[in-house]
């Protein structure tokens, strides 16, 4: 019994260090992004001047961009509406993976699959995610 309970406790401590690692990575790229928010907009707009992407397109985008993984990063690490936060991220994860392609931005492709990855894993295992603000809220 005890065997059983411990490994259900580390299965849980494992999941919390793994939200935390993708919510932190999504929180922080958007929280760097917000106080430059215009000069990140004109670098992506730089960035994809030369693709297929109108300009219209991804101004926008660059300026929705920094909030969307603020947000997205915030609800993955409180774990508050995770399955919600896992797939905001998991969107936003596959936008920025046919922009990167579309610019030919191949050394930035890897992170961006594994970000995918963590995510797909997390959703897989949402049952295990016990300490989390969706927790309290389901009591």
């Amino acid at each position: 019994m005890f065997v059983i309970h411990r490994c259900s406790m580390d299965t849980k401590w494992a999941y919390l260090l793994s939200r935390l690692a993708i919510g932190l990575s999504f929180f922080g790229h958007g929280l760097v992004r917000l106080p430059k928010l215009a000069g990140f907009s004109h670098w992506m707009v730089g960035q994809f001047s030369k693709s297929y992407l109108p300009e219209i397109l991804v101004v926008p985008f660059s300026y929705i961009l920094p909030f969307a993984e603020f947000i997205a990063g915030l609800m993955i690490i409180l774990g508050l509406f995770t399955r919600q936060g896992l797939l905001l991220a998991g969107v936003i994860s596959l936008m920025l993976i046919f922009g990167t392609t579309l610019i030919e931005n191949w050394e930035a492709l890897p992170s961006q699959l594994i970000h995918v990855a963590f995510l797909s894993a997390l959703l897989v295992y949402l049952p295990h995610n016990g300490y989390a603000v969706d927790k309290i809220i389901k009591k």
